[in-house]
């Protein structure tokens, strides 16, 4: 008895062992998103996490909403310094979220500063 316990047990942690995993690395897509920054806060009572805004178009019909890991302090320095600027995000999308991870399924790669198709030189 103690043996088909025991082995039930191994099945279900290694279940969700592989599970875990699998969110964690596997993307379900990667890509680029351009637009204008319009928000950066970093939100939550017990878990805190780094959410945003891109505007993609010139209505607030087209807001694409991302979230950032704590780890990624680079890109969360960069985002702080072009809020409200038009910038190129680099990221990925996952299956799933964790809830200490952010609210949304694209956490953002990487940042650049773009100049704004809508200005008029």
């Amino acid at each position: 008895m103690k043996r088909i316990l025991g082995i039930i047990t191994a099945i279900i942690a290694l279940g969700l062992i592989c599970y875990f995993a699998f969110i964690y690395y596997v993307p379900y897509s990667e890509g680029i998103r351009s637009g204008e920054l319009i928000k950066l806060s970093h939100k939550g009572v017990i878990l805190k996490t780094w959410e945003g805004e891109l505007s993609q178009g010139i209505s607030g019909a087209q807001i694409f909403s991302f979230s950032v890991l704590d780890a990624d302090e680079k890109v969360i320095e960069d985002l702080k310094g072009l809020q409200g600027q038009y910038v190129k995000l680099t990221y990925v999308e996952k299956y799933k979220t964790f809830s200490w991870w952010g609210e949304t399924r694209y956490f953002i790669k990487t940042v650049q500063k773009e100049t704004s198709p809508f200005k008029i030189q």
